[in-house]
């Protein structure tokens, strides 16, 4: 294993704790993952990592060689795309973090067309709706939605991800449509039990007052799709994000619910392991999401170029 690999085998180590998953992720077995870090150690002639049956942790001499090889690294992949980015062009690989419904309805339309215009980039984009640690998992650039908490990552703000309240024409006509806030108690309400209140919604009137109403109903789901379904089928109102109901308010099957009230919007941001050294193919990715999620993106086919 050259010095490269060595550096690199390190940092997966302490970045994921374990021999067994860094040996994974490079393409090696364990016990040689094991012999080339022992051999590192061996030629700086110091400890670099404690190890346990809890785990491995870098000692004071390994976590400042870390900080070093870490550096090293991506300067090493800032150089192997110079060429490629004077080209305007990326390679190698991006891995990319973000949720189940916005990962399917909005990245993955944009991934496929950012994919297209750098064929020689290939991409890993996995969908999780739990919290992904980015240095742990090897992720370049996760989507998050929400206010994001203070922390050592880098982020860059990409834009807003409004919602709305809709029902279906069926359910209007059978129900009625309701002309308050307040009116909702009297309707049955599908609660998405992860944004939005849950069972309380907050609007914001015309006049800037703003006023937030109990809901209940038949159905509650932590999945915006189960939502989404139930609503369509006439079963009650719903708060949804507008991308979420786009195709269904273009089809007439959904019909968009006291229009002039607003909902929270969700800040949408890039998120990445570090703040500084930014690797370029995440630093070209990131800009070209900036402009793909402009001005009222939630409105478009996103599998289109934007205007």
């Amino acid at each position: 294993m050259d010095r490269v690999q060595g550096i690199q085998l390190f940092i997966r180590v302490v970045e994921t704790g374990s021999f067994s998953k860094a040996s994974a992720d490079m393409g090696l077995t364990q016990p040689t993952a094991t012999k080339h870090v022992a051999a590192l150690e061996a030629r700086l002639g110091a400890r670099l990592l404690y190890r346990s049956t809890r785990g491995v942790t870098p000692t004071e001499v390994g976590a400042l060689y870390y900080d070093k090889c870490k550096r090293i690294a991506q300067e090493l992949e800032e150089a192997d795309n110079l060429a490629l980015l004077l080209q305007s062009r990326i390679g190698g690989q991006l891995r990319i973090s973000t949720s189940v419904a916005f990962g399917r309805r909005v990245m993955t339309p944009l991934v496929l067309r950012f994919m297209r215009e750098h064929p020689e980039l290939n991409v890993d984009l996995s969908f999780d709706d739990r919290y992904v640690n980015l240095v742990e998992q090897g992720v370049d650039v996760a989507l998050r939605m929400g206010r994001l908490a203070d922390s050592t990552l880098g982020a860059r703000f990409l834009g807003l991800n409004p919602w709305l309240l809709a029902a279906s024409p069926a359910y209007l006509h059978e129900h009625g449509e309701p002309e308050s806030a307040e009116a909702l108690s009297q309707h049955p309400c599908l609660v998405y039990s992860s944004v939005q209140g849950d069972e309380r919604w907050t609007f914001t009137h015309p006049d800037g007052r703003v006023q937030t109403v109990p809901v209940k109903g038949p159905l509650r789901s932590n999945n915006l799709s189960a939502v989404l379904s139930a609503c369509r089928a006439g079963m009650g109102l719903a708060v949804l994000p507008h991308y979420v109901a786009r195709v269904s308010l273009a089809e007439g099957v959904l019909v968009p619910v006291l229009p002039a009230l607003s909902l929270p919007s969700q800040e949408l941001h890039a998120v990445y392991p570090s703040p500084k050294l930014l690797p370029g193919k995440v630093q070209v990715f990131v800009n070209w999401l900036q402009q793909q999620l402009g001005e009222r993106w939630w409105e478009r086919d996103l599998s289109a170029p934007a205007s």
